[in-house]
């Protein structure tokens, strides 16, 4: 049987800051530093102010996710950014033009880790998410 290699300590360069097994939002926005925790903290806001009211918070994965009718959006700290997950790449696709300063990774964006996305796209990617959510919801 042929050996498996061993991960080097630290390979994980992707793994999220706070990814100790949070149970709630405010555990895991608790182990994030600043100024991570200050840009999450803005994009929760702007997050839950476009979602339906019916939204709620949740660890999924060991990262915060606001679902409404399944999973709508993710976001996560990382050590040089952070990401918000639109959960599917079909989203980002419609928006190519609007996020072309940001870097896109398998249907995530990344962002500076001291400035939160602006709030129109941030708007804008969770009312899409929305619509895609209730198309399913209506099937």
């Amino acid at each position: 049987m042929a050996r498996m290699k061993k991960a080097k300590s630290g390979s994980h360069k992707t793994r999220p800051m706070g990814a100790r097994s949070p149970k709630t939002m405010d555990e895991y926005f608790a182990q994030v530093s600043e100024p991570a925790h200050s840009t999450l903290q803005k994009m929760r806001a702007l997050i839950l102010a476009a979602a339906p009211a019916e939204t709620t918070e949740a660890i999924s994965y060991g990262i915060p996710t606001f679902k409404y009718n399944g999973s709508l959006v993710a976001l996560a700290a990382f050590k040089n950014h952070c990401s918000l997950f639109p959960m599917g790449a079909s989203v980002l696709a419609g928006i190519a033009d609007e996020i072309k300063d940001y870097q896109v990774s398998k249907g995530t964006l990344h962002f500076p880790v001291d400035k939160p996305m602006p709030a129109r796209l941030v708007r804008k990617i969770v009312k899409l998410r929305v619509a895609q959510n209730e198309s399913k919801k209506r099937r």
